[in-house]
């Protein structure tokens, strides 16, 4: 475990779903709020949690841990954990490895303060920057491109004299990439979003309280009231009790790339994110999904969880029965997430288990949500093949995915792709199933109610949304 203390003089004492929380009563504690919002976004990360607190007398307190949030925080640390303010991460390795130096929060002091931050993306020009950094004189504890924003707020802050709203500005300019943080600056909270939008944040209110998430689920678990979204390029914090906002100027202001992979397979389908409700649109891609491949079967099976309100949609738009044909153990973690190759396959048969009775001998459609490496949708394949069903249809809400994404979602390199290395007949036939479908890019799209523009659609179709170093390689840019 990391643990920490820091006072406001900046004496240290002991020692990729975001929140935050800002209260106006200094003897109010929040802890416990953070942890439920953490427990509410867990679904974003499994492999570390960590919080940061702050009240006027006890100065800032942080943890971290390697584990799920019910595993990280016990009842004796959360009460160690007192303050008004507050912010939380739950994450999973995309750079730098599933280790405890890179859990998050961050924290670095300086002379009169300290800044704690949390992270959600990825900076795709990291590594120049972090070699930037080094030169200066900062020694960095992980491997990860949070840390180097961290230090680059303290660097422009504390040794540049700029305001924390100047600072922020200055290194977003420097930044390539995806981020959404929460940030303790000396008490005082901050959000900030990529002027792409490309990670989601938002903002509710509950009593005199202001809250920042990365999904609107973490609201609902403590019963606040949703606001609005944090704008893409947005910085707010909060005075007199009020939301204050500082739109950043960026020289190169990117157009508008909302992560298509938030509506297909990342949020909680509960979420709300940019306007968007995250179930209706898997609603859609069911019924998008029957448009393109009005299959005549017997049932419509989803794999839980993530691709039931498809299968619900496809269903509705068919009038095939929708029935349960894998039962899934929820004490599992979710096997995209999971940081190595060999976890991700043997946590197939732990996570899923087919009922014969409901598949034996009928043709079935059955849905998911994507497909990846193709590594566990061909073991989910042989094990549905021993309920014995006549006919196996198997639907993909995602078109294939090509390339790798650069922005915080681990998805392997290029040559690791099934659909960046095969024709989906040549998929289908290693499957050896009767029918193989994906979504189209353009019935995606209308399933999100979306400008294609808005979206990020870089591992569907190589268009990223920002440049690339030259040297950048994701067969080294994701450690596991």
């Amino acid at each position: 475990m990391i643990y920490g203390r820091l006072s406001m003089q900046g004496e240290m004492q002991d020692k990729c779903g975001v929140v935050g929380i800002h209260s106006v009563d200094d003897s109010k504690d929040v802890s416990s709020l953070i942890y439920y919002c953490l427990y509410a976004l867990q679904h974003r990360g499994q492999e570390s949690a960590g919080m940061a607190t702050f009240s006027p007398d006890k100065g800032l307190n942080y943890y971290c841990g390697m584990g799920l949030v019910t595993d990280v925080f016990k009842d004796y640390e959360i009460n160690n954990l007192q303050g008004n303010m507050a912010i939380g991460h739950v994450r999973y390795s995309t750079t730098g490895e599933s280790k405890l130096e890179n859990s998050q929060p961050f924290v670095t002091d300086f002379d009169d303060g300290f800044i704690a931050m949390a992270h959600n993306g990825d900076i795709v020009n990291s590594d120049e920057l972090r070699r930037e950094l080094i030169r200066e004189g900062y020694e960095f504890k992980s491997g990860t491109d949070s840390e180097v924003i961290c230090y680059m707020l303290r660097k422009e802050h504390y040794s540049n004299g700029k305001s924390i709203i100047e600072s922020i500005e200055a290194v977003s300019k420097k930044l390539v990439g995806s981020y959404a943080l929460t940030i303790l600056v000396n008490g005082d909270l901050y959000g900030v979003r990529d002027s792409a939008g490309m990670k989601p944040l938002a903002i509710a209110k509950r009593g005199d309280d202001f809250i920042i998430a990365s999904e609107t689920v973490a609201f609902d678990v403590i019963n606040a009231k949703f606001i609005r979204d944090v704008k893409p390029g947005e910085v707010i914090y909060f005075e007199n009790n009020e939301i204050q906002s500082y739109m950043l100027e960026l020289a190169d202001t990117t157009s508008l790339a909302h992560c298509m992979f938030e509506y297909v397979y990342f949020a909680r389908p509960d979420s709300t994110i940019d306007e968007v409700n995250v179930y209706q649109t898997r609603l859609n891609i069911g019924k998008q999904l029957y448009e393109q491949f009005p299959i005549d079967a017997d049932v419509i099976i989803p794999v839980p969880d993530s691709s039931i309100p498809a299968a619900i949609g496809y269903s509705r738009a068919s009038g095939i029965t929708y029935g349960e044909g894998l039962i899934k153990n929820r004490y599992v973690g979710r096997t995209f997430i999971m940081p190595t190759q060999e976890e991700r396959e043997l946590a197939v048969r732990l996570k899923l288990n087919p009922i014969k009775e409901a598949i034996k001998g009928k043709k079935i459609v059955l849905i998911d949500d994507s497909i990846v490496r193709g590594t566990t949708s061909k073991s989910l394949i042989d094990f549905v093949k021993e309920a014995e069903p006549a006919e196996i249809h198997f639907l993909v809400g995602c078109p294939p995915v090509v390339a790798p994404c650069f922005y915080g979602v681990a998805m392997a390199s290029k040559k690791e792709l099934i659909a960046a290395n095969y024709s989906i007949e040549e998929i289908r036939q290693q499957l050896d199933i009767d029918t193989l479908g994906y979504i189209s890019l353009e019935s995606l799209v209308k399933a999100i109610g979306m400008p294609k523009e808005d979206l990020c659609l870089g591992c569907l179709n190589e268009c990223y949304p920002t440049e690339l170093p030259d040297d950048i390689e994701a067969e080294t840019y994701y450690k596991p």
